[in-house]
This record gives structure tokens, C-alpha cells and sequence, in this order.
């Protein structure tokens, strides 16, 4: 049957496990409108200011970059006008449900009482069931539900500190897996003071309730050469590990090389350990990373050849690791990343050579995608995560993900079929889980939408 909106809400009480879990776009129809008009919800602090005009925005950011390399304000990286595994612990557990066959029509709920928020970027869940929230101008809320009441606290506001403009902002948000002994929160951002971007780790209240804003410890920047192609997934791997998807630096064609360039980060998903962080050594390297000890390479490095990793989640049964790589103006694809993989930009663009066949035809070492979605059925994908919930039972064990500007919505299923599901009539920004495994979609403007089965 069709969860009413109080189950709906009921799932999000439930502490997260939120290895997952890319910020706006062209204009879109805005979803959530009755939602913010007939919601009982009350808040106890005021929603964020009106969001930046995105006129202004996208001006701002063409005359930053090349002309023909200009991308529109919001999500990070819409591509339309392109020219700019270790298995995770299952001991003692229940076992994971049989994979689904798929057959199940979808719809969207609306969650937490249909709140409307501007460009949101990540959801999590706290172990008291309180959501937190982190919007791309800066600011991290907590919500709390009770009934038809919705309560909001700040968490954390960096709007003076971040740069809120077309692909820049506060990117992405992850919460240590063991909050009761690593008490932090982690974030990485664009800071107004310098081209480039950022990971930084806040520490929690005692009651896990808000981060002080001084406690700031700044773990990695990374020079930003142009201001698109951010990437920015900060996640926990089922390893304990800190996971960091970064884009190529941005303009078009990656015109620096960096893809293929394993002396730089960008282009590339990271894998560091922050366990035992400190002011004097914020991340050290795991003796495990496939490019240590390796001359001219950044031992940080865990896979490389990707143009803009939007958004990445791990698989919380097989510990893979889904990653949704933004494409130029052909193709755009998913990838399922290991140790050590070339993924080929900008030899590759999907499965096709991109440079020229001489190029492709030397780089022996191309992981292909698991799948690819041709143009114009999307222009900026946005990565999603793998169905474990138990809601819709026929979507276990499926990859669910979407197109920023087409409003499509695919799944692929364990033997790696790629299905179009409903349309989803608005974009979405980011994806996020619950600890049930319940799946929920951010949009650029309107309430947090759960996947729920239309029975």
C-alpha cells in the first residue's frame, strides 16, 4: 500500500547511514509550492534568505571563465550549453534482502511536513532522528519532527565564508560514522577568499546538536583553476575511510590534462584516513591506497580519469562504490569505481574516444562505465544510491538515479540493466538514505521528496 506521509516521516527516525550522499541548475518548474502553502509545519527559526538572483549568478561566473565555457547557475555542472571496495561489515546482522526483479511503478512523497529549501545539497540523519540539512549558500540546519510540527535549529553558517555562485558553494557534508568517539562533522566548500576549494572538519556539540564554528580544522585545499566541474562528495566508505569525488578543474575538454594527470587531485576520487587528525597532520595516507610509494603520483589518489563526480554513494551491502561522472556535450555515465581505476577523461567521454582514436587507442588501461546516457536524454546527471529499504521491495539491490535538466529517472539492477522509470517532472540536485535504506531526492526548490511505491 502507499505509505501515508507520517510513515514517511516515521522512516526518517532512524539514525543514518549516510556514506552518500553533488546544487542547482537551468530553470526549472519549482516543486513544492502546495507543500509550503498548506503545510501545518512550524518552524522555530526563519528558512534561509531568498536565494541570489541566478541571472546575476550565471553572468558572474561567464566572465570568470572562457566565454564559450560558460555553464547555467545552480546545480553543479549542467552540461546543456558545454563549452567551458572493501565489503562492509555484515556480522551478526540480519540477512540483506534477495535483489528485487523491478517491476514497480514509482512516485514521490513529500518529507518532513513539506518544508521547502533552497539549492539543499545533502541530507543526513541523526541517531535522535533529527535531519540535518546543508543548503549551498553555507548553512547546515537541524530539523526536528514531531507530529505536524517542524522544529529548525542552526547547525552550522558559513554563508560569510562561502562562495554561493553557479557551481560553487557548500558542496557536500558527511557525519563520522561514530559520532560517540569522532564527534565531527566534515565539509567541504568554495571560501570567498581564494580560488579554490576546501575540506574542513567541525567539531559537535556533546549532544551532536550544532558544530562550533571555531573549531575549524582545514584538511585539504585544492586549487580551482576555473569555477565549474567542483565535483564534491565527501563520503565514509564502509572502510572507515574519508572518500572526496573532485572534479577536473572545470572550463571544457579539461583544456590542463588533468584527467590523466595523477600529479593532481582534480579529476579524481580521493580515499584518506582521518581517524587520528591533528592540526600538524590533518590526514595521512592508508598503506592500502593503490598509489603509494608510487613516483609522481599523489599517494591520495584511489581512481582518476573523471570529469566531475557529482555525486558517489557505497553500495551498504556489497561496499561498492557508485559514481555519477558529468559529461561534456555526448554522453553521461555511472561507474562502479575500485582501487586504482582509470576512467579515462579526456581520452574517454562514456565509451567513446573523445581526444582521438590514437589516444584512445594507448590508454590500454579505460575502465568502462556500467552505463552511459546519451544527449539530449541527459546534460548532468546526478548520482543516486542503491535501493535497501524495505518499502518497495522490488527495487532491492537497484542503482537509482537521475538527470539534473532532462527530469529523468533511470535504475540499473544487479545484472546491470539500465531502466527509464517515471518522469521526475523536477530536477534533482542530490540524493540521500536513511538508515532503512529508504531513498529521498533533493531539489533546487521545494520539500525533500521520498521514493515510495505507487500502490
Amino acid at each position: 500500500m502507499r505509505r501515508s506521509i507520517k510513515a514517511v516521516l516515521a522512516v526518517l527516525i532512524v539514525s543514518l547511514a549516510l556514506a552518500a550522499c553533488g546544487a542547482g541548475e537551468p530553470s526549472t518548474a519549482e516543486p513544492g509550492t502546495d507543500a509550503e502553502q498548506t503545510t501545518q509545519s512550524t518552524l522555530q527559526t526563519e528558512q534561509q534568505a531568498a536565494q541570489p538572483d541566478e541571472a546575476a549568478e550565471s553572468a558572474q561566473q561567464a566572465a570568470a571563465e572562457p566565454s564559450d565555457d560558460a555553464e547555467p547557475a545552480s546545480k553543479p555542472d549542467t552540461e546543456q550549453q558545454e563549452a567551458l571496495q572493501p565489503q562492509s561489515e555484515t556480522s551478526g546482522q540480519e540477512s540483506p534482502p534477495a535483489d528485487g526483479d523491478g517491476n514497480v511503478e514509482l512516485t514521490w512523497a513529500p518529507a518532513l511536513n513539506g518544508v521547502v529549501f533552497e539549492q539543499p545539497t545533502e541530507m543526513a540523519v541523526l541517531a535522535d532522528g533529527s535531519v540535518l540539512i546543508a543548503e549551498q549558500r553555507g548553512s547546515i540546519s537541524r530539523f526536528r519532527i514531531s507530529g505536524d510540527e517542524t522544529q529548525q535549529f542552526g547547525v552550522l553558517d558559513l554563508t560569510d565564508q562561502v562562495t554561493f555562485s553557479g557551481e560553487r558553494g557548500l558542496l557536500s557534508v558527511a557525519l563520522h560514522p561514530d559520532l560517540d568517539a569522532q564527534p565531527f562533522i566534515f565539509v567541504y566548500y568554495s571560501p570567498s577568499d581564494a580560488a579554490l576549494t576546501r575540506l574542513s572538519r567541525f567539531r559537535l556539540t556533546a549532544d551532536h546538536a550544532a558544530a562550533d564554528p571555531g573549531s575549524e580544522l582545514v584538511m585539504l585545499e585544492i586549487p580551482q583553476p576555473y569555477a565549474n566541474h567542483n565535483g564534491g562528495a565527501v563520503r565514509f566508505g564502509p572502510d572507515g575511510m574519508l572518500y572526496l569525488g573532485i572534479g577536473d578543474g572545470g572550463a571544457a575538454n579539461d583544456p590542463q590534462g588533468h584527467g590523466q594527470n595523477r600529479e593532481t587531485l582534480l579529476g579524481t576520487i580521493i580515499r584518506i584516513d582521518v581517524s587520528r587528525s591533528s592540526a600538524s597532520e590533518p590526514y595521512r595516507i592508508p598503506t592500502d591506497n593503490p598509489f603509494l610509494g608510487v613516483s609522481g603520483v599523489r599517494p591520495e589518489i584511489w581512481a582518476y580519469g573523471l570529469r566531475n563526480p557529482w555525486r558517489m554513494a557505497f553500495d551498504s551491502v556489497t561496499g561498492d562504490l557508485y559514481v555519477a561522472d558529468v559529461g561534456q556535450d555526448r554522453w553521461e555515465e555511472v561507474a562502479v569505481v575500485r582501487a586504482g581505476e582509470n576512467h579515462g577523461w579526456n581520452v574517454y567521454e562514456g565509451n567513446e574516444c573523445f581526444r582521438s582514436q590514437d589516444a584512445c587507442d594507448q590508454l590500454t588501461d579505460h575502465t568502462r562505465p556500467i552505463a552511459v546516457i546519451p544527449h539530449p536524454d541527459g546534460c548532468s546527471i546526478t548520482g543516486g544510491m542503491v535501493y535497501r529499504g524495505t518499502e518497495i521491495p522490488e527495487l532491492v539491490g537497484h542503482y537509482v538515479f537521475a538527470d539534473y535538466c532532462s527530469f529523468r529517472l533511470w535504475t540499473i539492477d544487479p545484472a546491470g540493466q539500465l531502466t527509464e522509470r517515471i518522469p521526475v517532472d523536477v530536477s534533482i540536485i542530490a540524493f540521500a538514505t536513511d538508515q532503512a535504506g529508504e531513498i529521498y531526492a533533493l531539489t533546487p526548490r521545494g520539500p525533500i521528496l521520498q521514493l515510495i511505491a505507487a500502490r
